[in-house]
């Protein structure tokens, strides 16, 4: 039997090693977690994607007591910036989240696997990754392109 070993490179940043765009983006991503509806996790994420023509879409996670129902707020903002802008490339994603206290996390948090096929599409669609920010209060997470936390996808860019 031959071993598969699979490689993700993520980049750990403190604020000064972002960018400017970078660290706006974070901004409007934690901004986004005031907008969201989560009476039963208590889980505020919100997320914040930058276009090629420099448009930032805010998204926030939406509950629904059937759970089914209620949407991340990755795709919340990836399916508005594809039904709004839909000849404009996704440049790049941010993704904070404050917990049942009101706080930021400590760590960054990563999409679930469904955001995470949704991000492989939006890469697929437009044939480029998207720079990934996973904001957290002692470090950001930062890579390119979401093969990083999920390198066997069903299609491939």
């Amino acid at each position: 039997m031959e071993e598969l070993i699979l490689k993700s490179t993520i980049f750990v940043a403190q604020p000064s090693e972002l960018s400017e765009s970078e660290r706006q983006l974070i901004e409007a991503a934690k901004e986004s977690t005031y907008n969201s509806y989560a009476p039963y996790s208590h889980f505020h994420v919100g997320a914040a994607i930058l276009l090629k023509n420099g448009t930032i879409i805010p998204g926030c996670n939406q509950e629904n007591a059937a759970f089914p129902s209620g949407l991340c707020a990755e795709r919340s903002a990836l399916f508005a910036a594809g039904a709004q802008h839909p000849d404009q490339p996704v440049m790049m994603l941010a993704i904070a989240v404050r917990n049942s206290e009101g706080e930021f996390l400590e760590e960054p948090a990563s999409p679930c696997g469904s955001c995470r096929q949704v991000i492989i599409e939006t890469e697929t669609r437009y044939k480029q990754p998207i720079r990934i920010l996973l904001y957290g209060t002692k470090h950001t997470y930062v890579m390119d392109g979401i093969g990083q936390l999920m390198p066997l996808s069903f299609t491939e860019l």
